[in-house]
């Protein structure tokens, strides 16, 4: 499974030092509450994103209907608030955790994946940074996030394609309660039931 997720492909020493004097995170929650009432915290980790230290600040909105999730990112050091990253940095970013031998191949952005998509459910909108390497690998970087969420490979491509036949989701392929697959589960059910029950009308009595 490691090698389905790609976690060979990516570097993932994120080291920082601990002398330098971080700025709280709270200054910048509060700024961002203040404008969000609503919001909720959802998650908050220093990161390090192009050699230096950022707060990645991700809040939940159920009052914004068309994007209840959002993310920040605030310099720990200098208190700067970033824009979300350009494509340039995210394919410096895709490259610098790129373990593999190959080179960019295209880089595509991606305001929104359908249910299908190999990065269906992941935070949006992103990079899609492909290389030209034997695995066909492509690094998704989250560009409000700044930092890469997800690999997709051969392998992972095969396995979900194995995945949906065995789940028979087809229009969602990780809907494992879909009505396609009950219907055959019932009638697989049924096929059983109905084996042992022409096995025990037709077995021949013994003769006394």
């Amino acid at each position: 499974m490691d090698e389905v997720h790609g976690d060979y492909d990516l570097l993932h020493v994120h080291d920082l030092p601990v002398s330098r004097d971080y700025i709280s995170p709270s200054l910048f929650v509060d700024s961002i509450s203040s404008l969000r009432p609503k919001a909720i915290l959802t998650d908050l980790k220093l990161i390090k994103l192009l050699d230096q230290p950022y707060w990645q600040i991700t809040f939940e909105d159920t009052l914004d209907v068309q994007q209840p999730l959002r993310s920040y990112l605030c310099h720990a050091v200098t208190g700067e608030s970033r824009l979300p990253l350009t494509e340039t940095e995210a394919t410096s970013v895709a490259m610098r955790q790129y373990l593999g031998k190959g080179k960019v191949k295209s880089v595509e952005y991606l305001n929104s994946a359908s249910p299908v998509h190999e990065y269906r459910e992941q935070p949006l909108p992103a990079y899609a940074v492909t290389f030209d390497d034997a695995r066909h690998s492509t690094i998704y970087v989250a560009s409000e996030l700044g930092t890469v969420t997800k690999v997709r490979n051969r392998p992972w491509r095969q396995f979900d394609f194995l995945w949906m036949l065995h789940t028979m989701g087809y229009e969602e392929r990780d809907n494992i309660s879909n009505w396609l697959l009950r219907v055959f589960s019932i009638f697989g059910l049924v096929t059983v039931l109905s084996g042992f029950t022409l096995f025990f009308v037709s077995r021949k009595r013994k003769v006394l």
